[in-house]
């Protein structure tokens, strides 16, 4: 019964710390996007499914809501996928004529293939330009795999903005209702260009990229809110300078020649000692040497001398005492400061998972979704707390990994923008594909690894 209730803790705080960082990156792609008046469909806590729990905002029309799938997030942003601009144009304009149309009759019209029509209004609806219409007289409902027989128009109001346009007003005199007719009254080109400009392709790079990077940075600046908040709360440790053993090791050199906490060391050898340091370097030739020494240390205000006996010849690295310890707590700028130090160490281990002579030892040494969820529910127990550090820690790996310049992760879409800004042209469909496949390839290996690895130590043990 406690084995279950363990796994059952381990499943609810894992999802619990993963679904709140999942939502917090995708919250920064979301802002983002909407900051350059980018469309998003969509914003949903947990993977793709049928079944959610969504409510849509009025005022931007993306649906907001969760998913029954809790190991993920997304957002739908409007223009992510490479398109083909053939017949797009023309398209949107028949759309907007017809109001409602199928793809055949569009093809017909067109002059084009039925594939063709229906990949050009895939791509508009992508964008949010139209949308699908699904006739239940056909057996057809929203979430099934294949497109529906036809496409409508979406709302509109006098402005031709729909419902996720910003500014849009629908109470004014020459708004339209989706499925309605609404023919062009200027150039088809134009109007397109326009509905480009609202999706995530039709920015310019900086924006693509602000966008791209805003995930991961929200992810780190989480992280750096609540490690320094903690540094100043809770303090840091920083070691005395003064020559006074704070602590003694179990079973070591020290313990058995009598020395104890509050010993404050004023000789080694001959050698006087007035700080740690140099009682560290009056040590140190004995310990190399594995050399019998004599110490003179102050207890309870008397001086006594104790006989540092160590194995003859055998050199050593400590002797077994550690110095005496205080609670430091920094202010702002002191915090901030440590709290870069932590992100630097967070970001080189991470930068060393694509180093192939490194890669090993770090995935070694890193968890999976099964050890963050036993880490999750022992911080748990612990308190309020420890869980929200825990959750900063991870949040600041998770911020760094996906800036890593391997596709499907936002740093490999970054490369990809890098990539296609220096030859001045988009990759093609095949290229991009061959590109994420490498990219899921090395990540399905290396969530194997540390899923065994994770079956061993925490499972098997």
């Amino acid at each position: 019964m406690s084995g279950a209730l363990s796994v059952l803790s381990a499943v609810f705080w894992g999802l619990t710390v993963l679904s709140l960082l999942v939502f917090i990156h995708e919250a920064g792609h979301y802002a983002a996007a909407r900051a350059f008046g980018v469309r998003v469909t969509e914003f949903m806590l947990g993977l793709p499914c049928r079944w959610r729990l969504s409510r849509k905002s009025r005022k931007v029309g993306t649906e907001i809501g969760v998913t029954p799938i809790l190991l993920g997030g997304y957002n739908r942003i409007c223009g992510m996928e490479p398109y083909e601009e053939k017949n797009l144009a023309n398209a949107l304009a028949c759309v907007q004529k017809h109001g409602r149309i199928e793809a055949k009759a569009l093809a017909e019209e067109l002059k084009i293939s039925e594939d063709e029509a229906t990949a050009a209004l895939a791509t508009l609806c992508d964008w949010a330009s139209i949308r699908p219409f699904y006739n239940p007289d056909l057996g057809e409902k929203p979430g099934q795999s294949e497109w529906p027989a036809a496409f409508e128009t979406q709302a509109r109001d006098a402005c031709g903005l729909t419902e996720y346009d910003r500014g849009h007003d629908f109470s004014r005199e020459g708004a339209t209702k989706a499925g309605a007719a609404r023919p062009l009254d200027g150039d088809a080109g134009v109007f397109l260009s326009q509905e480009r400009g609202r999706t995530y392709l039709g920015t310019g790079f900086f924006k693509r990229l602000v966008m791209l990077v805003a995930g991961p940075l929200v992810n780190i600046l989480f992280a750096f809110v609540v490690v320094a908040g903690a540094f100043m709360v809770t303090g840091v440790s920083v070691a005395s300078t003064e020559p006074v053993v704070g602590a003694v090791t179990e079973g070591s050199y020290a313990q058995a020649c009598g020395l104890a906490a509050g010993d404050r060391i004023e000789r080694v050898g001959d050698t006087e000692v007035g700080s740690w340091s140099t009682l560290v370097a009056a040590m140190k030739p004995y310990l190399e040497g594995g050399v019998n020494f004599t110490m003179l240390i102050e207890r309870d205000g008397s001086e006594v001398e104790v006989n540092i006996d160590l194995s003859d010849g055998e050199a050593t690295d400590v002797l077994g005492i550690s110095s005496q310890v205080s609670i430091y707590h920094p202010n702002l700028a002191e915090a901030a400061g440590l709290t870069v130090r932590y992100g630097q160490s967070v970001a080189s281990y991470v930068i060393k998972l694509i180093i192939p002579q490194e890669t090993m030892e770090v995935l070694n040494q890193s968890t999976s979704i099964v050890g963050i969820s036993v880490m999750a529910s022992q911080a748990a127990q612990i308190g309020v707390s420890s869980l929200v550090l825990l959750a900063a820690s991870i949040s600041m790996s998770l911020g760094f990994m996906n800036l890593l310049p391997i596709p499907p992760l936002d740093g490999g879409k970054i490369l990809i923008e890098v990539i296609q800004l220096i030859i001045r042209r988009q990759l093609s469909f095949k290229v991009q594909n061959a590109i994420s496949y490498v990219g899921l390839a090395f990540f399905v290996f290396v969530f194997v690894v540390v899923l065994k690895n994770d079956i061993f130590r925490y499972v098997i043990g």
